[in-house]
């Protein structure tokens, strides 16, 4: 048996497999539990399995791995994950640890094609590198190599790079962020959280994600349509930006829960024109193929096949 995890800010998915088959999984909100070995007792006892049953795991959490391997501490939630601790209260074996992005990206590139929607055809090359990014609570990316037969995955902390206004209204949009938190990151604009202060600077007024969301596609002469194609324009010169970073002919996968849940606002956004608009290597941006991952339980599939290897 084989237990996965993919731990994030607002939710965290738990599951079990046994020969290669998902056996049970749950899903909890982060913010229901003080720790992550609280949440993991819960998911024990609600499932009824025996922690010695369990022969190996991989958890893929949302911040960066110690460098040796034991330790992660959340970016955006007041949780440290130690799995040799994990291990003695437990009576787990020693789980794997890695950036939950490292999880999502082997499940994207190797996502079966009803799980893919694609944006831009490109032409895909099989023996370069792919790029996987994604916005939800945060912004993650991680490049994926290929290797014989496998996978190489390259995670980083691409999202708190410096976020570069491409116009005069991103720019303000800069100066509006800068004032409250000195250095603007990407992860800044381009999130759950980053959507919300786009409207705020835009309206003054402070709404959830969702409302928002929900207002663009409702009205098109909101401010909140309005928002949301500042925050896919800003999405798709990160996305683009990453992309030349590693020539990522392999394709590009958008993971993250919000390109998934906006898939109708996605398709009639500025993303591809941002993604492409990169002067005289725009035509090298174009030959990239862009799919939108939708399957909910990426990091989780993904955690599931790192821990079978």
């Amino acid at each position: 048996m084989l237990i996965g995890g993919d731990i994030g800010g607002t939710k965290v998915l738990l599951g079990l497999e046994q020969e290669g088959r998902l056996v049970t999984h749950r899903r909890y909100a982060s913010a229901d539990f003080a720790d992550f070995d609280t949440l993991l007792a819960t998911f024990l006892a609600e499932t009824g399995t025996d922690p010695s049953h369990i022969t190996a795991g991989c958890l893929a959490a949302a911040g960066p791995i110690a460098d040796d391997g034991r330790k992660v501490t959340l970016t955006n939630l007041p949780w440290t994950i130690d799995r040799d601790a994990l291990s003695r209260r437990f009576g787990l074996p020693a789980v794997q640890l890695v950036n939950d992005f490292a999880a999502a990206a082997l499940g994207a590139v190797t996502a079966p094609p009803a799980h893919r929607v694609t944006l831009q055809e490109g032409i895909r090359l099989a023996t370069a590198p792919c790029l996987v990014v994604g916005a939800g609570t945060g912004l993650g990316a991680a490049f994926v190599l290929p290797q014989g037969e496998g996978w190489r995955i390259v995670p980083g902390e691409a999202g708190h790079a410096a976020f570069a206004p491409a116009d005069e209204e991103q720019l303000g949009l800069w100066r509006f962020l800068h004032a409250r938190h000195g250095r603007v990151s990407w992860e800044h604009v381009v999130s759950g959280p980053g959507l919300r202060t786009i409207h705020e600077f835009l309206s003054g007024e402070t709404l959830p994600p969702e409302e928002i969301s929900a207002l663009a596609q409702s009205d098109e002469n909101s401010m909140a349509l309005h928002a949301l194609d500042l925050f896919f324009s800003a999405y798709g010169a990160f996305a683009g930006d990453m992309a030349l970073l590693g020539l990522t002919r392999g394709g590009v996968f958008l993971a993250g829960g919000m390109a998934a849940k906006l898939l109708s606002a996605l398709h009639h956004s500025p993303f591809l024109t941002a993604f492409n608009a990169k002067a005289g290597h725009a035509a090298i941006a174009a030959r990239m193929p862009i799919h939108v991952i939708t399957n909910p339980a990426l990091g989780l599939h993904g955690a599931l096949c790192l821990a079978r290897h």
